[in-house]
């Protein structure tokens, strides 16, 4: 990765590490074409593949933002560092999944050694921390860089949805890592379950408003651009940034009550 942020004819760090997910999804999918293996009903490899997309979205998202920056802010240090430390953090929780994976056994909630319980103190958490927080470094940097390539709406939509993401995904994250699991209540063996994202329908259920905290760099951002292209006025940013947040509380408030988010 330095060899790369060294050499300027060579892809953008963050073109890489988007690529390197990618490529590492493709690899996981195959896989679990062939492994038959479950893990609590759950094909053993569908939480690689999930990490694996969500790595995807994440350094596209970055990679998309970096290009609208001025050469000094993109090239800087700061950006440098960042993308450095959050590949690093990429790499040691994706390893760390797999591993699980191969072995059969959970990355999260597994506390049935200590080893398991260290690493995914460890690892999983303060990896996490790291890639948030280089996603709300990234929102500072764009509200700083007054010669990014980025409309009125935009500019306040990246700042106000990537620090959000930090903010947001640390109150969820926290509260989920404290607990034994992401339900509140006991959903029971055959419980209806959201399609497509598996969330309880019977139950309190964390991950959504989890969800939520973690796409505001998407959100809101996509409502920015759309903001500009439409010549609106860009002070509605503040608005639908405070509106974001308290959408996000009330999913994670319900949950905390042992209420699902649409009960089936």
């Amino acid at each position: 990765m330095i060899a790369l942020m060294m050499n300027p004819a060579a892809p953008r760090p963050l073109a890489s590490l988007t690529a390197a997910s990618a490529a590492l999804l493709v690899l996981l999918l195959l896989w679990g074409l062939v492994e038959p293996r479950l893990l609590d009903g759950v094909p053993v490899w569908a939480k690689p593949v999930k990490f694996a997309l969500s790595f995807v979205v994440l350094f596209a998202t970055l990679a998309l933002v970096e290009a609208r920056l001025s050469p000094a802010w993109r090239d800087g240090r700061v950006m440098r560092l960042t993308v450095a430390v959050m590949g690093v953090a990429m790499i040691a929780e994706m390893a760390y999944i797999i591993a699980q994976a191969a072995l059969g056994e959970a990355s999260h909630f597994n506390f049935s050694t200590p080893y398991n319980a260290i690493m995914y103190g460890t690892v999983m958490a303060f990896g996490a921390i790291l890639l948030v927080l280089g996603v709300a470094v990234t929102g500072v940097v764009v509200w700083r860089d007054r010669a990014a390539d980025l409309g009125p709406a935009l500019r306040q939509a990246i700042a106000y949805g990537f620090v959000l993401t930090f903010v947001l995904t640390m109150i969820t994250a926290m509260t989920l890592g404290g607990m034994d699991g992401h339900h509140v209540g006991l959903p029971g063996p055959d419980a209806a379950t959201i399609p497509l994202f598996g969330w309880s329908a019977a139950v309190g259920d964390l991950r959504p408003s989890h969800f939520l905290a973690l796409h505001a760099m998407q959100v809101l951002p996509l409502a920015g651009l759309w903001i500009d292209r439409r010549g609106l006025r860009a002070d509605v940013m503040p608005l639908l940034a405070f509106a974001y947040v308290l959408l996000t509380m009330a999913v994670f408030a319900q949950a905390l009550m042992g209420m699902p988010l649409i009960r089936l």
